[in-house]
């Protein structure tokens, strides 16, 4: 018997789960700056990072993060991939490697506990993929299910990747394709056809250590891609700083993406990352399909690098021998009025 997620149970999928940028913001806005101010804390609560990294040693700093969401594919050992991999690439993202990982489960009592055998299976596929060790867990029952990791990674403190610090004349790097939200949209709707899915779903199993292992060269900003889109994650990555100025016809994406947002396959999660953009970003030369793309939310996307322009293309080359999509897609300029613009 095959095993399935009853994806019916399950109204939305993946990081376009995730709570909206502006509501996040909102909520953040109040909160204290959580416990005393400790020197050792290189990245924390504020700075939009990825993950948070704690100097233990001149020559060593922790990284720790956490990520779950509910599942957008039936297939119960492929979604432990895409949580696992989507998990761990924050850790990639600060330019560290993963050492430890931690499940964390919700799952229904009444479906049958195969599927969240199936899950933690191919979650733990990843995390030996990664050369990191699965060290426990928690799980709980719920209404719904979701599944994710804690993880813990380690890099030097002096190797730390930020999401700021891009400058003016770095070139944009980006190691996944795009599409993925609208993909799955249109899979939900029975519009997308089984080469579509799969080419969705390889995209999101894979890891991105092998990109940020590639990247021996010089990075002064990194993000990964997911559930605020590209055009969400880039605003991050500009702050008040400078503007990302991204070439549409540069991005790479997924073989039929931009047709599936011709035919209205958009996500709500989408639309919440328009609207959070608002007129810090210029998509106004592009067509309406051509918008969705770059406010598509991913899950496990691919990672955002800002590189000197003359490292660019060998940066690229290295990573396409893991990651074929690979693309020089915009340059970091002067600011302007709005901090991103896609022409």
């Amino acid at each position: 018997m095959t095993l399935t997620i009853p994806l019916k149970d399950c109204p939305s999928g993946g990081c376009g789960a995730k709570i909206g940028p502006g509501g996040l913001a909102r909520l953040l806005a109040g909160l204290p700056a959580a416990g005393r101010v400790d020197p050792n804390v290189l990245a924390g609560f504020g700075g939009a990072e990825d993950a948070a990294v704690y100097q233990v040693s001149p020559d060593d700093a922790i990284v720790s993060t956490v990520d779950f969401f509910p599942p957008m594919v039936a297939d119960p050992r492929r979604f432990g991939r895409i949580a696992a991999a989507n998990a761990m690439s924050d850790v990639y993202a600060m330019g560290g490697r993963v050492v430890i990982a931690l499940n964390l489960v919700c799952f229904p009592e009444r479906w049958d506990k195969a599927i969240l055998r199936e899950i933690l299976a191919g979650g733990a596929e990843k995390i030996v993929e990664a050369d990191a060790t699965l060290a426990g867990g928690h799980s709980i029952n719920d209404s719904g299910l979701k599944y994710g990791l804690a993880v813990t990674g380690r890099v030097h403190p002096d190797r730390v990747w930020r999401n700021r610090g891009a400058r003016v004349g770095d070139c944009l790097v980006l190691t996944k394709p795009l599409g993925v939200g609208l993909t799955l949209a249109a899979a939900a709707a029975e519009a997308a056809t089984s080469d579509d899915v799969d080419a969705a779903i390889a995209s999101m199993e894979r890891l991105n250590r092998d990109a940020a292992a590639a990247a021996g060269f010089t990075v002064h900003a990194a993000t990964d891609v997911t559930g605020f889109g590209l055009v969400g994650h880039a605003l991050e990555m500009a702050g008040d700083a400078v503007t990302l100025t991204i070439e549409y016809d540069a991005l790479p994406c997924l073989p039929r993406a931009e047709y599936f947002a011709e035919e209205f396959y958009f996500t709500a999660a989408g639309q919440r990352n328009r609207v959070h953009a608002g007129d810090r970003v210029s998509v106004a030369l592009l067509s309406a399909a051509a918008q969705e793309v770059v406010f598509d939310p991913q899950t496990s996307g691919g990672l955002l690098l800002a590189v000197p322009a003359g490292e660019a293309e060998a940066l690229v080359r290295a990573i396409r021998q893991t990651d074929p999509a690979a693309a020089i897609v915009g340059v970091v300029d002067a600011r302007r009025p709005v901090a991103v613009e896609v022409v």
